[in-house]
């Protein structure tokens, strides 16, 4: 095999990748509770107990919700 043609890879340090992911923050604006009134906290809980985890099609029956709210305020609220 030709010398000139081999290309040097750069080495990676397996722990400075990991630290580098698992130093990731995570924004406060993620752990803020989602206010909702009560017409909009009794259709998602009826609408989990029908379809379950499906944030998108819960969020697609409440005008302006989107489904990360709809996901924050269950696991906010219900734990799971």
């Amino acid at each position: 095999m030709d010398k000139h043609l081999r290309t040097k890879q750069p080495k990676t340090n397996p722990i400075v990748a990991y630290s580098s992911s698992a130093s990731e923050e995570v924004s406060s604006l993620e752990w803020e509770a989602v206010k909702m009134n009560q017409d909009e906290e009794d259709l998602v809980y009826r609408m989990h107990k029908l379809v379950g985890d499906r944030w998108d099609l819960i969020a697609g029956r409440i005008p302006g919700r989107t489904a990360e709210e709809i996901e924050r305020f269950w696991v906010m609220k219900y734990g799971n």
